[in-house]
């Protein structure tokens, strides 16, 4: 299928690995220019090597921490007026509440809330006036379902959800858009890390740890970012221009709910 989104050009925050990456591999392989991102320089061009001999693009990676302002700055100059955002970062890591402090609270909501909107704010008047936009959250299924020790990046994801349907009405006409993907289990870093969480607080191995967690979806078996990023191409698809200001749940059947 073509996605009609062939020269376009993408910027795919923190997509040096996992859910990211899936995206910008997606993105790529259909026609687009993406300025992938990370921290770590040398895991970031071993993946926008790996992209380029994938696809037929033009790759450009960017080392920053996307949730500071010279991060964002660096991804705009790369890429000052982008087709397509994708809006990933790291979360906070799995905690106790109670163990959370103000500084812990507020670099959350940096993270998961304010970055996005930033970013947000700095390519969507291009778009408008182009009269073509994508813009995609990865949010999580805890926006929806409580997940234990992610409560603040769940109250985080859930405010920005928030706080963009309104903006995202606001530029439909304009045939921008603006959607969220709410990754369940996906194989990745951050699922390895909460089963390494969830295997200490339980008292079991890793792998039982895997083999529960598997076992609550319904499709019996983790996600891959593959997958994840097929659907986040299509939402920056021409023909998705109709889809707006939704939640997609790629989970598995995990967040059982008749609609």
């Amino acid at each position: 299928m073509d996605l009609g989104i062939q020269g376009r050009s993408a910027i795919v925050c923190a997509s040096s690995r996992g859910l990211g990456r899936g995206c910008a591999m997606s993105l790529a392989q259909n026609g687009v220019n993406v300025v992938i991102n990370g921290r770590d320089e040398a895991v970031t061009t071993a993946t926008a090597d790996e992209i380029r001999a994938a696809s037929d693009v033009d790759v450009t990676p960017v080392i920053a921490d996307v949730s500071t302002k010279e991060g964002q700055a660096a991804l705009l100059a790369a890429c000052p007026q982008p087709d397509i955002l994708v809006n990933n970062n790291g979360g906070p890591p799995f905690r106790d509440f109670r163990e959370l402090t103000r500084e812990d609270m507020l670099a959350g909501v940096t993270m998961n809330f304010a970055t996005p909107i930033e970013l947000v704010q700095a390519v969507i008047d291009p778009m408008v006036a182009q009269g073509f936009g994508r813009i995609v959250n990865i949010t999580s299924v805890s926006v929806m379902k409580p997940v234990f020790g992610l409560d603040l990046s769940s109250g985080a994801r859930a405010g920005l959800t928030a706080f963009l349907a309104g903006v995202a009405r606001s530029v439909a006409k304009n045939n921008v858009t603006i959607n969220h993907i709410l990754p369940g289990y996906i194989d990745t870093d951050r699922l390895r890390g909460g089963l390494a969480y969830n295997s200490q607080q339980n008292n079991i191995s890793v792998e039982q740890a895997a083999e529960n967690q598997a076992g609550q979806v319904p499709a019996k078996r983790f996600g891959n970012p593959e997958e994840f990023g097929e659907a986040c191409a299509f939402l920056c698809s021409a023909q998705a221009g109709y889809i707006t200001g939704q939640s997609l749940l790629i989970d598995g059947g995990l967040y059982e709910s008749n609609f």
